[in-house]
Formats: structure tokens, sequence, C-alpha cells
């Protein structure tokens, strides 16, 4: 979730609402993957709290259209389910508090700071209120192994982000950051491997950021080479969005030498030009982003890439937009995650020269077309390995279809296996949607 606007990955989802509508409490979460999941634990903190029938909303704040969604379907649940309670949380409740409980049948909002916390989700007790998120120092929490019948384990070891690029609101509504302990992290890793899944991902708001508020102040690449040591058994890991600037020494030795760490990076990148990325208040530049790319690639021969990238932010030329799209090329990315740029009340990015919202829209698209076209690039060249006699391991997601390592969607169309298991595939063929395989 690095960099906030361009969160696309394993960690990551498009804006959007998810409904977990298992049992008495009914929930929507909009935004992230960090958000979905913890709204797994929240659903079952709301439900040992004593609240039945009731809907819990998770609000995203990171662009208008989020928050535009979640108070939408607030104001349409209350008025096909008159009486029910309405819980409401993340981050744009966070932000403002006061906005989301004048919404009709809003019965608690919940702070980010504390909607991990049993006591706040005690339906007997008053609410909690909704305290400052910035001022938050503890230990981030983590979340439970139920993960609603998906094929992989999300665990969240990081929150929160200490950055403040010029375009986001998240560090407002999701505080500094802070860490998950390494023993708490390889004791859930544990867990979710008892369990059953063959996958882990690792998740945050910006987890390269991982471990300096911890004892010994670990980074995440020695938390990793930890966590892999104690899981023999782990197949797979993988990780959410990760800022190129922040890549420490010891995750470039387990991106060269550990292979149950995915073959798949998802990089924070935002935009590919010099003057956008300074005022975005980027980390890393142009010439820094295609460094570590090289470096990765040189280090993991074919490794598979992903990219945040907003089109459309303040004061970005034809020629500026022009820069991003060579950079996709010139950097050979392959899954893009694209967002339109949307000003966020109280950030420096809203003060500066906007854009019309249709040319951002319009670029936004342009810029999808260029990630198709990357995408398609690379199902061909996993074509050209299969007829090398290379074959895919999948996690299947449904007994037909799941992702390969490098995180290519794939679809069998001969033969069927279980959910959540590793299957070995031949690759047949290609579509826009990704790799056609059948069953080795």
């Amino acid at each position: 979730m690095s960099g906030g606007q361009g969160a696309k990955d394993p960690g990551t989802a498009p804006l959007g609402r998810v409904p977990l509508d298992e049992g008495p409490v009914r929930v929507l979460s909009f935004g992230c993957r960090l958000n979905t999941y913890e709204s797994v634990a929240m659903r079952d903190l709301a439900r040992r709290g004593g609240h039945a029938e009731a809907l819990l909303v998770n609000t995203c704040a990171v662009t208008a259209e989020a928050e535009r969604q979640a108070a939408k379907a607030i104001r349409r649940a209350a008025r096909e389910n008159p009486g029910t309670p309405i819980l409401v949380t993340g981050c744009a409740a966070q932000i403002a508090p006061e906005r989301w409980a004048a919404l009709p049948g809003v019965a608690r909002v919940i702070g980010n700071a504390d909607k991990l916390k049993p006591e706040a989700w005690d339906a007997a007790a008053p609410p909690v209120p909704v305290s400052d998120v910035m001022a938050a120092r503890e230990t981030a929490a983590h979340l439970v192994t139920d993960f609603a019948g998906r094929a992989r384990a999300f665990l969240q070891i990081q929150q929160g982000c200490d950055h403040r690029c010029t375009f986001c609101v998240i560090p407002y509504g999701r505080g500094p950051s802070r860490s998950v302990p390494m023993g708490v992290v390889a004791e859930q890793a544990r867990a979710a491997l008892e369990a059953g899944y063959r996958e882990i991902v690792l998740t945050g708001v910006d987890i390269a950021s991982y471990g300096p508020d911890l004892p010994g102040q670990p980074t995440l690449g020695q938390m990793l080479r930890r966590l892999l040591a104690l899981l023999p058994g782990l197949p797979r890991l993988r990780l959410s969005s990760l800022d190129p600037a922040a890549i420490d020494a010891e995750l470039w030795r387990l991106i060269e030498n550990e292979p149950r760490l995915m073959p798949h990076l998802h990089l924070s990148l935002q935009h590919g030009a010099d003057l956008m990325l300074k005022r975005m208040k980027r980390r890393h530049s142009r010439q820094g982003a295609l460094e570590a790319i090289a470096r990765a690639r040189r280090l993991r021969p074919g490794l598979a890439l992903g990219a945040d990238l907003i089109a459309g932010f303040p004061t970005e030329t034809e020629a500026h937009f022009a820069e991003m799209l060579d950079f996709v090329e010139e950097a050979e990315l392959h899954f893009l995650h694209v967002f339109p740029y949307s000003e966020r009340e109280g950030t420096p990015a809203a003060r500066m020269p906007q854009l019309p919202p249709p040319l951002r829209r319009e670029r936004a698209a342009r810029l999808r077309e260029a990630g198709a076209v990357a995408a398609n690039r690379f199902y061909a060249r996993r074509v050209e390995q299969a007829q090398l006699g290379e074959e895919e391991t999948v996690l299947l997601e449904a007994p037909d279809r799941g992702h390969t390592e490098h995180f290519a969607p794939i679809r069998l169309m001969a033969g069927h296996g279980m959910h959540g298991a590793l299957l070995r595939a031949r690759v047949t063929g290609r579509d826009s949607r990704g790799l056609l395989a059948e069953a080795a």
C-alpha cells in the first residue's frame, strides 16, 4: 500500500466493495486488501462483543470515489434495512468521524487506533471515542487467521506510514509506522501453515519500513529470513507493495537466493517523470527506480514486476505523461495498477494546480492500455517458456483457476484441483485475461 493512491497487488485490491456476508454481522469493506482482512478480524470481534444483525462498513480514504461508494452503501443499507445498526470504521471514518456518524443508521464510529481492540466492539458499553491516530505508538495489532475461505493467508506485519507523499491522506487515517513483533509474525504464520494455507502474503501500509520501532530494529529482510527459517514447510511467501527506495540488503539477498520468496515484486512507483516524483515527494527518482528494477532482474532472472501508477497528477503535462509511458516500456513492467489522481482535502497536492477530471480519466485509460500490452507480452513469454518444457506451479483459488508463482492469472482448460492446493500445470496458450493451461 505504500504510496497511497496506486495500491494494487497481492496485498491490496481495487477500490470497491468487498462483501463478507457470513453470519449475523455482515461486512462491506472498501479499498485495499489490508482493509478486507482487517474486516475479517473486526467481524469476529463484533460478534463476540454482542452485536447481532449489524452491518459493519470499513471505509477507505484513498480517493473521493471510495468515500462516495461507502457513503452510498450506508444510505442504501439504512433505507433497505431500517433498524439495523451500522458500525463504521476505517480510514475515512478516522479522518472525519463526525461526517460518518451523521449518516442515517450509523450507531457507532470506531477509529483505526481502536478497531482491533475487543473493548471497542462491546455492544453493552458506550462507544469508544475516536482517538488521534497520529499519536499512536503502540505495536501494530496482528490479524486472526480466519481468511473467509480464501486460498492464501494474509498477515499484517506493519501499520501506518512515516512518509508524507503530497497526494496521500492515508497517514492521517492510519498514523505513524508501527511493526508487528517478529515472534508474533512467526506465530501467526505457523498457525496459517497448520491451517493448510500454502501461500502467505505479508501486508501492511508500508512494509519496507518494517522494524525500526522494535527491539534490535530488524529490517524487513531480516524478519523474512527468520520467518522462512522457522517455517521450512512453507512453500510460498509473497510480499505486498514495496517502496523501491527502501529495499534492505538482506531482502536483496533473499530475492537472489530464496526460491520460496515468490519471483514477483510489486513496486510503489507512482510516476515515471522526475519532476512529478519530486512534486509527489517520493523518495526515488526515475533513474533510481530503473536501477532497483535492473538489480532485481539481475539477481532473479524471469522476475515479474508490478507497479502502482497515478495518472493526471497536478501540473502533469502531456510530456510528463509521455515520460511515464516511456518508463513502463523501458522498465519492462508487467502488471500495472493505475489510478486517476484524486485530490484529498488537507494534502499538499490538493493545493496545486489541478488537471480537469476528464483529462485524468483519459490518461488513466491510456496508461491501462499500456498495461494490458505489457501483461500480454509477459503472458506470451510464459507460453514460450512452456514450449521449452517449463511448467507453472499454480495456487488454486477455484477448481479451475488460480495464480502462478509470478502472480499471473491462469485457467485450467483440462483437469481440476482442490481449492487452496498447489498444482503443476502446462501452459497451452493465453488470452487477454491471462494464461491457459492443463494440469501436468
